[in-house]
């Protein structure tokens, strides 16, 4: 049986498919007509934020199961891989320990002008320390919102080492682990010195973050964004930031161009979806992956199944 690759995994990964007797064909471009080209004859799909399109889907003469690396599947067309009988699966919680660390980091750079402040000195500009105001995280608030496996671990560090007060907006969830849930997103904003955005995106809030939003902020609030690009309004971000409503950000996730747009001049650190790129994050994401692989191949269910009350439909 063979597995395509969509985008490289660790070796990690390839080697339990291998182990198993299952070979990994690598995609030289994850461009879907590419994936369409090599997609015939096999059983499994790999794929990561490049995702599974339902013309991928229809060249498939064998496959079972599409396992994607990591939490986010919208990219994959369940409708199309439902239809055929095919398997959705993702690995959700592998990397939530290493995103939740960068979201730290970038917290503090952007309260403390890191990135600013390397600028300067490496142009050899002088005055960066009286250019702007810096501000202590001990003691202040945090809102989290989303409360999954990147949010809960966030919150942790930030109460365990930081000594923040955290709050948490995320209806859905079940228990927020003894923190404070906010009533609302407004009333969370109204409070917090730090927001960081750990949600899916979903019908209803794209831009959720939005000039209204912005102007319940405190000023010299920091945002973090390590979830979806599209929760931002960017534009209303550089206003934000611009006015002084708000002192940074850290965005992991932006448009296409962001770093290069209104967004430049102000004091905000960009990083290129580095969240889940640690070495020990892409293992276990990829024995993740190919552990969920191999199950479906041998008649199991993954136990992060997307799409099986939809494959139950079809098979009474």
């Amino acid at each position: 049986m063979k597995c395509l690759i969509v985008q490289p995994i660790h070796d990690r990964g390839r080697a339990m498919l291998r182990a198993a007797g299952v070979e990994p064909v690598p995609c030289p471009t994850p461009d879907m007509d590419t994936v369409a080209r090599l997609i015939p004859g096999c059983a499994a799909v790999i794929t990561r934020d490049a995702g599974l399109s339902a013309q991928a889907i229809a060249a498939s003469d064998a496959l079972r199961v599409v396992v994607v690396h990591g939490t986010g599947h919208d990219a994959v067309d369940k409708v199309a891989a439902s239809a055929r009988g095919v398997m959705v699966c993702n690995t959700p919680g592998a990397n939530a320990r290493s995103v939740a660390e960068l979201a730290l980091g970038l917290i503090v750079a952007a309260a403390r002008g890191v990135a600013g402040a390397d600028r300067a000195e490496r142009a050899g500009q002088p005055g960066f320390r009286e250019s702007a105001r810096f501000a202590e995280l001990s003691g202040k608030t945090a809102l989290i919102v989303g409360w999954g496996a990147i949010g809960r671990d966030l919150g942790r560090m930030l109460d365990a080492a930081l000594g923040m007060r955290v709050l948490v907006h995320s209806p859905n969830a079940p228990d927020t682990g003894g923190f404070a849930r906010t009533a609302s997103l407004e009333e969370g904003l109204a409070q917090a010195d730090v927001v960081s955005l750990h949600t899916p995106m979903r019908p209803g809030n794209r831009h959720m973050m939005n000039d209204a939003r912005f102007s319940l902020m405190k000023p010299g609030a920091v945002l973090v964004n390590l979830a979806r690009a599209g929760l931002v309004d960017e534009d209303a971000l550089a206003r934000a930031l611009g006015s002084g409503r708000l002192a940074g950000a850290g965005l992991d996730v932006y448009s296409p161009g962001a770093p290069l747009g209104p967004l430049a001049a102000q004091n905000v650190i960009f990083t290129p979806h580095l969240g889940a790129t640690t070495e020990e994050a892409l293992i276990r994401v990829a024995e993740g992956a190919a552990g969920h692989v191999l199950t479906a191949l041998a008649g199991g269910v993954p136990e992060t199944a997307l799409n099986l009350a939809d494959l139950r439909g079809q098979h009474p």
